[in-house]
């Protein structure tokens, strides 16, 4: 009697799996057509400020295996919403009715923030960045990256700041585990503010405006989290 829970519980997690694979191989073969055009539009920030205007492919399959990386990789990031919402569907019969009103607004705002980390690498970091690095090539350098490693590196980029924007959901995680307080994260404000400066020190061009362009979205995003944490402690309260 005791392993019937275990198997349903088995075979709904199959089964959350499998729509969850097979929808991303759905939007997968939809981008695979198009995936030049993704890799034109990922390479437009750093296309712009090189002087002859295109990317080498270092290695002879690198046009075909490039774009085709780049699709996989964006149709995992469009289908996080749906594989959150299998995640959602599968935990949601064993929480309480309060944990289910807090869960979904959870992942939700974790979803939004999430692709505005990207986007804001993207639209803000991407052409400080590119514009820094092709104006302090030495003399007699011609800044000509290769296709495989471009992807390589702005893939990581994007990823850095989608995580970077899940701060306040992380803050909130925490004070509503009980694991960090509130109060605590108000005491430790200074020093997520050198944090934050020290982060746009590490990621930035060597500018002071574009360190600060950085760093004060990343303060704000702390910020936020101590806001939202309060709502989870009012909640709690009341609960």
């Amino acid at each position: 009697m005791s392993s019937a829970p275990s198997l349903h519980f088995l075979i709904e997690l199959r089964s959350r799996l499998i729509y969850s694979v097979i929808f991303l191989f759905l939007v997968f073969s939809l981008l695979i057509y198009y995936a030049n055009n993704l890799y034109t539009l990922l390479a437009a920030p750093l296309l712009k400020f090189l002087p002859h205007g295109h990317l080498i492919a270092t290695q002879i399959v690198s046009p075909f295996f490039v774009p085709f990386k780049l699709a996989f990789f964006a149709s995992v990031i469009l289908t996080v919403p749906f594989f959150l919402y299998q995640l959602w569907i599968f935990i949601a019969p064993a929480l309480y009715g309060h944990e289910r009103k807090l869960i979904w607004p959870f992942l939700l705002t974790s979803v939004v923030l999430f692709y505005s980390g990207i986007m804001f690498a993207y639209f803000v970091i991407f052409p400080a960045l590119f514009h820094f690095l092709a104006n302090v090539a030495p003399e007699g350098v011609m800044l000509s990256p290769d296709i495989n490693e471009y992807l390589d590196f702005t893939t990581k980029l994007l990823l850095i700041f989608g995580c970077l924007f899940e701060i306040p959901m992380i803050m909130v995680l925490l004070v509503s585990t009980r694991m960090v307080t509130r109060a605590r994260f108000i005491k430790m404000r200074s020093y997520a503010i050198v944090g934050a400066f020290v982060v746009g020190m590490l990621l930035a061009p060597p500018d002071v405006i574009s360190q600060t362009l950085l760093a004060i979205p990343i303060w704000l995003l702390y910020e936020a989290g101590i806001l939202l944490s309060r709502l989870v402690e009012r909640d709690e309260q009341k609960t």
